[in-house]
């Protein structure tokens, strides 16, 4: 046997003396919070020493305070080697997700803008940002179980990707990858919310308390919430997310002709792309290439850009409710998106410069992101479900 130590810990760990204690209670059948009240211990500190700690030679797992004891000492050795240095093959899936190039359908690649040089600092408010694949780290980590669920070399945390990211010293990952993360924090440090300050009118039939139930609990595919995200000069592009399967459609929604030849006209025609008239025909272009039992309901913000939901309504067979004032919370799935948009779309900057291909290779990316709402599936994979149910008559669409 490897000699241990038996030396007195700091208060927060447990002893040998503790160890042999619950390994005799253990042995008598006791249950977890039996033995934590029996050493005056959290019954989430017992269940995680049951848990790593226990000896497995024999096949199964059974508790022993020697084992224990050792186990608890190798764990405890530092320095220990970043799993991401000693796993090349690892490190490069994670780079990869984390960094890799947004292709359009074809498979080529968007350079997107020329982002200025990192310089270590926090969020850059005001610059363009790297376009890149950027799955969370939590996306790599959780896809990996999925994609290798065979290979256990191939796991890791997501804390241990955030700390080869903003730890010195923790290596394999390169520090600038943080630009990569959906926030671009260089720091973890808490973030302000955005205000909504919506505008605009709507009449009693279309509030969103006289939206259908089935939109609220996401059991029906086809309900859709829409916004917009703003750039200078007044541009814009407009969003679409399918709230069951959380698929993304970005309208492109280019300046109109005249616009920066003359002076803006105060309640003159709106030449950037989104107003009332523009909005709807890019919308319409839009919501018109999905099958019609895809397209129930449209929930959006009080922006004065789609006044015109009647005609949209009874051009697309979609029927559009307004959210109440100031209550982004109840339109959670295209608040979500735009935050994630944001990375490739910064405040502050030029939104008209992109075509709808770009647009679409953006899309692409956010719709091949894994998500954990979705079990660790993409968009793109539970909106193919769908189609697929809609083609099959056998199959319920209801999920």
């Amino acid at each position: 046997m490897v000699p241990i130590s038996l030396a007195e810990p700091v208060g927060r760990y447990l002893t040998f003396e503790e160890r042999e204690e619950i390994a005799i209670l253990r042995a008598q059948h006791k249950g977890v919070r039996e033995i934590a009240r029996a050493i005056g211990r959290d019954p989430g500190t017992v269940s995680r020493e049951l848990r790593r700690n226990a000896a497995t030679r024999g096949g199964k797992q059974e508790y022993r305070a020697v084992v224990a004891q050792w186990k608890a000492q190798q764990a405890a050795k530092r320095p220990k080697t970043a799993k991401l240095v000693d796993n090349p093959r690892l490190r490069d899936y994670v780079q990869d997700r984390l960094a890799g190039h947004v292709r359009r359908p074809d498979g080529t690649i968007v350079a997107g803008p020329t982002p200025p040089p990192w310089k270590g600092l926090n969020k850059p408010h005001r610059a363009d940002r790297r376009w890149s694949l950027a799955w969370s780290p939590e996306q790599i980590a959780q896809r990996l179980r999925i994609e290798f669920p065979d290979d256990e070399s191939m796991r890791i945390s997501h804390e241990a990707i955030y700390q080869a990211l903003f730890i010195e010293g923790r290596g394999a990952l390169k520090r600038e990858l943080v630009a990569c993360l959906r926030t671009g924090r260089a720091l973890r440090t808490p973030r302000k919310r955005s205000q909504n300050k919506p505008v605009g009118h709507v009449s009693a039939d279309v509030v969103l308390s006289e939206r259908p139930a089935e939109a609220a609990d996401r059991a029906v595919p086809g309900h859709w919430e829409g916004d917009l995200i703003i750039g200078t000069g007044r541009s814009a592009i407009g969003t679409l997310v399918e709230r069951r399967s959380r698929s993304t459609m970005l309208v492109h929604l280019p300046r109109l002709e005249g616009w920066g030849e003359e002076p803006r006209v105060k309640n003159g025609p709106a030449l950037g792309g989104y107003g009332a008239v523009a909005m709807n025909t890019a919308l319409t272009a839009s919501m018109t290439t999905l099958p019609h039992q895809l397209r129930k309901t449209l929930t959006w913000d009080r922006g004065k850009e789609l006044s015109a939901h009647a005609e949209f309504a009874i051009e697309t067979g979609t029927k559009v409710y307004f959210a109440d004032p100031h209550s982004p919370w109840q339109r959670p799935t295209n608040e979500n998106t735009n935050g994630l948009l944001r990375q490739y779309f910064p405040k502050g900057t030029d939104l008209s410069r992109w075509s709808a291909e770009d647009l679409e290779a953006v899309a692409l990316a956010i719709n091949n992101r894994p998500r954990k709402v979705l079990d660790w599936k993409t968009p793109a994979e539970v909106f193919s479900e769908q189609l697929r149910s809609l083609q099959d008559p056998g199959v319920a669409s209801t999920g």
